[in-house]
């Protein structure tokens, strides 16, 4: 093993981390999830996920091919035309790109609302604080009066003017069984997801396959850029995107490492 294989053990903080390591991003989504584990705002499970995705990411290249950034832009579109867009975040996301969904958050006008798959009132408070020490004003989440329908479980309760009354939900990493019982809600539904052959990606409306880290600054780059669009620029972007073609690309590139973009 050599010394670009990986780093010192006792990394306190992300910014000790070179830069130039080949292996850069993957170190810092482990530090940020270690850390979230540590505060409380990410599950022990949310490692073993990291994991699968970090595998995933590194056969695409940890890049953003050309098909995800026309899917992240294609969800920057949705979330602008959206009446009453909602981003979903459990503890991975929280831990991995908290100032960055709220970034999102203020750049599409969507609301934030902590969904967990474990869930207790801890959690959910200690990612509603984390979101707000990094800039958010409001979290919804706690209130939980609403429930997903053909969903059983803790993951079933969302708000009643959140996810429940969303015509758009942004649901990255999330579970499949969630993301098929959005779909059937007839939801748009934008997911972020490194490997797109899981359930979540294959119900999307919008299946971006692209690390987290990457893919919700592009959003927002997206979003900034397409402001003053007006709604039939933005109904255009949304009907020229191909899911399918989005999603056969990124398994292309993961099965060949090549793609015919």
């Amino acid at each position: 093993m050599n010394d670009y294989d990986t780093v010192s053990a006792d990394v306190e903080h992300e910014d000790e981390i070179p830069e130039d390591h080949p292996r850069y991003q993957d170190l810092i989504t482990r530090h940020r999830i270690e850390a979230g584990v540590e505060k409380g705002i990410t599950h022990l499970q949310g490692m073993h996920a990291e994991g699968r995705g970090s595998a995933f990411d590194y056969l695409l290249g940890e890049e953003t091919i050309p098909s995800a950034d026309a899917a992240e832009r294609a969800a920057a579109a949705h979330l602008l035309l959206a009446d009453r867009p909602v981003l979903s975040i459990n503890g991975n996301v929280a831990a991995l790109v908290p100032s960055e969904m709220v970034a999102l958050a203020d750049a599409t006008g969507a609301d934030l609302e902590v969904n967990l798959f474990n869930r207790t009132p801890e959690r959910l408070q200690a990612i509603a604080d984390h979101l707000r020490e990094h800039g958010a004003d409001e979290v919804k989440g706690l209130e939980a009066d609403a429930h997903i329908p053909n969903l059983d479980h803790e993951r079933s309760k969302v708000d009643a003017d959140g996810i429940y009354a969303a015509d758009v939900v942004l649901v990255p990493l999330e579970d499949g069984d969630r993301a098929e019982a959005l779909d059937e809600m007839d939801k748009t539904e934008i997911v972020i997801d490194l490997n797109p052959l899981s359930r979540s990606p294959q119900v999307a409306d919008v299946p971006i396959v692209d690390n987290i880290i990457r893919a919700v600054p592009t959003i927002t780059e997206h979003a900034r850029a397409l402001a003053d669009a007006d709604e039939d620029e933005l109904r255009a972007i949304v009907e020229e995107f191909d899911r399918e073609q989005a999603l056969e690309a990124a398994e292309e590139r993961i099965r060949t490492g090549t793609t015919d973009e």
